[in-house]
């Protein structure tokens, strides 16, 4: 009905794209408008403005604008386009020598390659489909019991479970029931009382999936993620951010802590790489090569698109340890965890204060101690790059995305993925 389809599209923004397009190529019509939510400018939407620089191009542009109606709150772009013809370029009331389909007036970011060596670090989390979780005083009462016939004790099979909530609020000490990747079924019920759950609150339901792998596999996580688990299991702790957030925040994992598919995963257990990826730097490019999601419209982390076309200051795992400017990293990095967890934790605290103190409410809040901290980390992840801006907060995000596209670019001609 609408000609070539744009995945990601709408039918609606596909019949009117179509109908403008044709308006336009035939001359009835020298300009259109579209106003879309802002997710427009990344993913599979993108698309639709890809097809636009194709058939003619952007004129004017607002990237990200608030949108209130009838109570909700959004926040959209706004795209004008012609069959090429306008040569004036307005982007965010700005004049710009040309827009891209990403709506920044840089080279197009999204065209950007992802990094080989940055592959196989970050990962979506376990995807478990079903009730294979328990609150923390079954876990415990299950762990104090006997043997199982097969000798061995339930703590091989159950795990502290982690969500974006116990990063983003406060720890809620769940457990999980994981019988790993490939267990058999005759192998798993031999771990009594946690078999025993999964039999009653995740097989009834799993009986009724028309996917044959979930059905048959039971008591199995629906995608236990297996390159995830052999990246982490060695590591005595590992990095987690949430996929969808209302700010850019990472977090420390203990080893053996099974995260869920709402984190993203990164198998690394050093100061210097919490420190490069909580920098100012990443931050300004994971929300630019993101998505945006939710009735908050917050950011969307992507490993693909947000983590392996980033270019830390040095391709991962070449890092220079001994080097002062690593070190420097890893210092303000282990500074800024420290503080945080002194603040979310504090000695003599009740309950009520507890409940309080959550990242997301630190980061509202931003206390100067906070600040002056991701000011130090800042200042060491520009030195490692060897950008020598006084100070990395005043720096146009377009100027650091300007620099990054550089080195990505760089990079990708010598290690392509």
């Amino acid at each position: 009905m609408y000609g070539n389809r744009v995945p990601g599209m709408s039918d609606f923004c596909c019949y009117f794209f179509e109908k403008s397009r044709a308006h336009i190529e035939s001359g009835a019509a020298k300009r259109a408008g579209l106003l879309a939510t802002n997710s427009i400018r990344g993913g599979a939407s993108r698309r639709v403005l890809d097809r636009i620089k194709a058939s003619g191009d952007i004129f004017l542009g607002w990237s990200d604008e608030p949108w209130i109606l009838n109570g909700a709150a959004v926040r959209i772009s706004i795209v004008g386009f012609d069959n090429g013809a306008e040569s004036v370029r307005t982007l965010n009331g700005e004049l710009v020598p040309v827009i891209t389909s990403a709506l920044t007036s840089l080279t197009d970011l999204m065209a950007v390659k992802r990094l080989s060596a940055n592959a196989n670090i970050s990962f979506v989390g376990d995807v478990k489909a079903g009730k294979f979780d328990v609150a923390a005083a079954v876990a415990e009462k299950w762990l104090s019991l006997p043997a199982n016939p097969n000798g061995r004790t339930n703590r091989d099979v159950l795990f502290p479970w982690t969500i974006a909530l116990d990063v983003t609020r406060r720890p809620r000490h769940m457990w999980i029931v994981d019988f790993g990747i490939d267990m058999s079924e005759s192998d798993t019920s031999l771990y009594e009382k946690p078999f025993a759950h999964v039999l009653e609150h995740v097989k009834p339901k799993r009986d009724k999936v028309n996917r044959a792998k979930y059905r048959d596999k039971w008591w199995l996580h629906a995608e236990p993620v297996s390159g995830m688990r052999a990246a982490i299991e060695r590591l005595d702790r590992f990095v987690v951010t949430p996929a969808v957030s209302k700010y850019r925040l990472f977090a420390w994992q203990a080893r053996g802590t099974l995260p869920d598919h709402a984190l993203i995963v990164f198998g690394r257990d050093d100061d210097y790489f919490f420190g490069v990826l909580h920098s100012r730097a990443h931050e300004v490019w994971s929300l630019r090569m993101g998505t945006w999601l939710g009735k908050g419209n917050d950011p969307r982390y992507t490993p693909t698109t947000c983590f392996e076309t980033f270019p830390l200051p040095w391709t991962p795992g070449t890092e220079p340890v001994d080097d002062l400017r690593v070190i420097a990293i890893g210092n303000a990095a282990a500074n800024l965890d420290r503080l945080r967890r002194n603040w979310l934790d504090p000695e003599g605290a009740t309950e009520a204060e507890l409940k309080k103190r959550t990242l997301t409410n630190l980061y509202n809040a931003r206390p100067t101690w906070l600040q002056h901290a991701h000011a130090a980390l800042d200042r060491a992840v520009w030195a490692a790059y060897g950008w020598d801006d006084p100070d990395p907060a005043t720096v146009e995000e377009d100027t650091i995305l300007a620099r990054l596209l550089v080195l990505i670019l760089e990079r990708a001609s010598t290690n392509p993925a």
